[in-house]
């Protein structure tokens, strides 16, 4: 391992030799002209790790290229990446370096292990009036707290971005100033707005364009957080009856997958609010259950179910997670935002 200074992402300050060789121009490809750089680039493949994890299909679509230029091009980038198998101690390593934003509530950080983790899609699902949308915007403050107070910025000069997909109207921005009080004397909050890019999409399809755009600016932009709420509302409305579902879920899986780029590529941290369903011919137990069938559980690496308790209490609890123990824990939404139970 060796020491370096944070990326643009503003993400690990220890890597290995090998992942140095991301820093390194897409132009230096053997077989890569400036024309051809530039086409990539402007197609939103401006580093080596967007290259190296494209399929040959995508970069044919969208790079507007041969298919044999483009299978030399991702040759190209995985040998200069030195994509392959590592150990798993290497792998711990990496991990040990991933950040994690906080809450704002102690009980709710421990139960993610220590805060929300970067390189991840973290799915938060539930009825109306459980916090989906509320742990949203306040994660839209907490994200750009100083790192040592659980956020991701390192530099006031050049601030870490939140965007923020709002496909059902209820991103407000009166809310987030009224949240960001708590932090008063830690943030500059006539800037905390400033450093939130949000984005309105009216359909699936206007949707899957903002994920599209963001997964190119995450390449140049100090991106930490990408927020979409709610994931699957205009599928759920736009694909109506089981002759449709079949179309929906294939449309709905390149969605996710171009999330999951997104966040593992730029090791940013993504999160996703869910609605939920009664199953009918459940007579034990609770019949609530997140939309989105098994393509959504399979994608999600963390899942988390809100539901309501007494007052201004709320309970979330792990649903499934390949670290995190299925634990649950109780939280409050105040005026002040999400708080610990007094």
């Amino acid at each position: 391992m060796i020491s370096s200074p944070p990326d643009d992402n503003g993400v690990n300050s220890t890597v290995s030799e090998s992942q140095v060789l991301k820093s390194k121009d897409i132009g230096d490809l053997p077989g890569i002209g400036p024309a051809t750089a530039k086409k990539l680039q402007d197609s939103g493949f401006g580093t080596l790790e967007s290259l190296a994890t494209v399929s040959i299909g995508e970069l044919v679509a969208v790079g507007n290229l041969g298919e044999a230029t483009s299978r030399k091009i991702i040759q190209a980038a995985r040998d200069a990446l030195d994509f392959g198998f590592t150990t798993a101690e290497e792998v711990l390593e990496r991990r040990r370096n991933m950040l994690k934003i906080t809450t704002g509530s102690a009980s709710l950080d421990d139960l993610f292990g220590g805060g929300i983790e970067t390189g991840s899609m973290t799915e938060l699902y539930g009825e109306y009036r459980t916090g989906k949308t509320q742990l949203a915007h306040q994660l839209c403050i907490t994200a750009q707290l100083p790192r040592e107070m659980g956020g991701l910025n390192t530099d006031d000069k050049n601030p870490i971005k939140v965007v923020y997909i709002d496909t059902e109207g209820t991103f407000r921005p009166e809310r987030i100033l009224d949240m960001s009080k708590r932090w008063e004397g830690d943030l500059d909050i006539k800037q905390v707005l400033k450093n939130i890019m949000h984005g309105r999409a009216y359909n699936s399809d206007h949707q899957m364009v903002l994920t599209e755009k963001i997964a190119k600016d995450s390449q140049t932009e100090k991106i930490g957080l990408l927020i979409v709420d709610s994931l699957i509302s205009h599928f759920r409305a736009e694909y109506v009856g089981r002759g449709t579902l079949a179309s929906r879920q294939q449309k709905l899986n390149q969605h996710i997958h171009t999330l999951l780029k997104v966040a593992e590529v730029g090791n940013l941290s993504v999160i996703v609010t869910n609605q939920v369903h009664s199953k009918p011919d459940m007579f034990f137990g609770d019949p609530t259950a997140p939309v989105g069938g098994n393509i959504v559980a399979h994608a999600s690496h963390t899942r988390v179910y809100l539901r309501k308790s007494k007052g201004e209490r709320r309970i979330a609890r792990i649903a499934d997670s390949p670290l995190l123990p299925e634990n649950e824990t109780v939280f409050a939404i105040t005026g002040d935002g999400i708080t610990d139970v007094g």
